[in-house]
Order: structure tokens, then sequence, then C-alpha cells
């Protein structure tokens, strides 16, 4: 355990708006007194290197689109959430918080956007896809009844999110059940406490140089870059 947390230090046992709490202060380290020992930190406040070639996930995703998505709109997130950090920061030092609704909106905005970004590359991957084992495997038959009736209810989730936003699996731990969740604008419509797991993107710049406005392609064919052993290693280290 580092012996001073400041805001580059951040936490990985978040949610999408688990990590507000967290990312929009400076925590001292008896805060984090508790966690185990193996629990990964992440750093959100910087752009985390691809895991995999930029071309790794076709015929899924294309090569330009990975490249984008990744350098371009994950990129601006980050940058976007080391803005209103400061912003934030900056109004705390002056007192004068005439702003903070525009500076919540804005956290909320690129902090949510940062996570699930970071979620979304890192639970994809090539040689991935078909029907997950191990203990996750065993929650999704559990929860909903078998993994086709999973996919059923995952991939309607995602193809029918309002505008722009994600088809969400996470972990409700006062149900301690795994729950499908639609995020529209992602910083909406989030479930408190809730742990993401497994995210599909479906703002239009996930999929759109590939599939225009075939979402439900997009959607269906995901299934194949879904990497279940990153799944269920999020879950372990996390939840």
């Amino acid at each position: 355990m580092q012996d001073k947390i400041t805001r580059r230090d951040i936490i990985g046992r978040v949610g999408a708006l688990g990590a507000l709490g967290i990312l929009s202060t400076v925590l001292p380290s008896e805060a984090f007194a508790s966690a185990p020992a193996d629990r990964k930190l992440v750093n959100l406040l910087e752009l985390p290197a691809l895991p995999y070639p930029e071309d790794a996930l076709e015929p899924v995703i294309d090569k330009d689109t990975v490249k984008i998505h990744h350098g371009k709109h994950f990129a601006a997130y980050v940058a976007g959430l080391n803005k209103d950090l400061k912003n934030m920061e900056k109004a705390r030092q002056s007192g004068s918080f005439d702003d903070i609704k525009q500076l919540s909106r804005d956290l909320a905005f690129n902090a949510s956007g940062v996570v699930l970004h970071w979620i979304y590359f890192s639970t994809i991957g090539p040689n991935a896809g078909g029907i997950p084992a191990g203990k996750i495997g065993d929650l999704i038959k559990r929860d909903f009844g078998s993994f086709e009736v999973f996919w059923k209810q995952f991939s309607a989730a995602s193809k029918s999110v309002e505008a722009s936003g994600w088809g969400v699996l996470a972990w409700e731990p006062f149900s301690q059940k795994l729950v499908i969740l639609q995020a529209e604008k992602h910083q909406n419509l989030t479930s408190w406490g809730c742990m993401p797991l497994m995210v599909c993107d479906v703002w239009e710049h996930a999929y759109y140089l590939k599939y225009q406005n075939r979402r439900a392609d997009y959607v269906d064919n995901f299934a194949k870059i879904i990497d279940w052993a990153k799944v269920e290693e999020r879950f372990n280290n996390y939840c």
C-alpha cells in the first residue's frame, strides 16, 4: 500500500459513478487501509496503451475504427477528466462554486467516459468470444438461466440504447447478482454501487466506419471479441 494516495493514484475498485466520488477529491491513504493488498490500482488520468495491435479485432472491428476510437475519443475523455479535476480544484481553492452545476456535469461526463472506455478496451480482444466458463460462466447461468438467455437480453439492451450509450454487464453488490444495464449518454441512468464488468460501446464512433447505421450487426458480432477470461479477472479483482 502506498504511503500517500493522490489524484494520480486512483484505485481500480470503482464503478462508472463510483469513480466520481474518488476522482473529485484527494483521499489519504487511510481511506484504502481496508483494501486487500492484491487489489490493483488503476491510473485513470493517463491514456492506457492499447493491449493488442490496432488490427487485432478484425474483421469484427476494423483497424481505423480502433485507432480513432482509442487514440482520439478515449484520449479526449482522459484529457477532459484532467481538465475537469483542475477546474474543480481551482473552485475549491477560490471558494467560488458559482459554476458547480456545469463542473459536476463535465466531471460526470468525462469520468464515466474514461471508466467505461477503460473497461471496454481491456475486456475485448483477439481469439476471444464463445461461452464463458469458470465463475463468471456459473454466475451468468445462475442469474440469467443460461448464456443464451443472457446474450439475448444483453444484445437487445445494447441495440436499443436510445441515442448514444452503452450496454453494461455489472455486478450489483447488494443483491450479489449480475445485472444488465443501459447507460444512455453514459453519465445518465447509472445504478449506484454497481461495478461494470463488461461493456458494449454503442456510440456511433465505435462502429460507424464499418457498420454505418447497422448497430444491430455490430452488437451481434461484438460477441466474437469479448474476452471472458478478462471479464472474470476483473470480477475477481474488484468484486
